[in-house]
């Protein structure tokens, strides 16, 4: 890698690592401080990042499913492995790390360990990160032009994060136990 290459490479990584220690800085001062006014402004912030994430979980899969259509190679295939990967990158994965964040803090700061309810939450959470996990693999694969699914199958992972979602927004205001 050539000299021009490396720096350009740390400083395309600076602003999420200065991002990254920020929110660290945050979480473990609010963690130390321990701000219980300040809990709606957290849950306000993170209803915010759960529909930034899901934004892109519903919208990630209907991209795959125009990206089949396009010839490997061609300019509109290259467009959709941009757009994929800003999508992913750019918005999917720093709002499922605050949603997390977030989350995790309300659980603390609320006393809600041992609520029904949350645990039925977190196991739909967690499925939701992992289907997050496959999207980030199958953008990937895209990127190196090896996808394997057909365009149905992308149809029907579609609705996969709907799903989810109806689950997880039934057990935080229902809260059935």
């Amino acid at each position: 890698m050539s000299k021009g290459n490396a720096m350009h490479a740390k400083i395309r990584w600076l602003p999420a690592m200065v991002a990254t220690v920020v929110v660290a800085a945050l979480v473990s001062s609010v963690t130390i401080w321990h701000p219980s006014h300040l809990y709606l402004w957290f849950k306000a912030a993170h209803v915010m990042a759960v529909i930034a994430w899901m934004a892109g979980m519903l919208y990630l899969p209907r991209l795959f499913v125009y990206h089949c259509g396009a010839e490997v190679g061609s300019r509109q295939s290259e467009t959709f492995k941009v757009m994929e990967r800003r999508l992913l990158r750019g918005i999917m994965t720093p709002a499922m790390i605050a949603t997390w964040l977030l989350g995790v803090w309300m659980i603390y700061d609320g006393g809600w360990i041992s609520a029904g309810w949350l645990h039925a939450k977190l196991v739909l959470v967690l499925a939701l990160s992992g289907l997050h996990g496959m999207l980030a693999r199958w953008t990937a694969d895209f990127a190196a032009d090896r996808n394997r699914h057909s365009e149905r199958f992308y149809r029907a992972m579609n609705e996969v994060p709907a799903v989810l979602m109806v689950g997880i927004v039934i057990m935080v205001v229902i809260k059935p136990f």
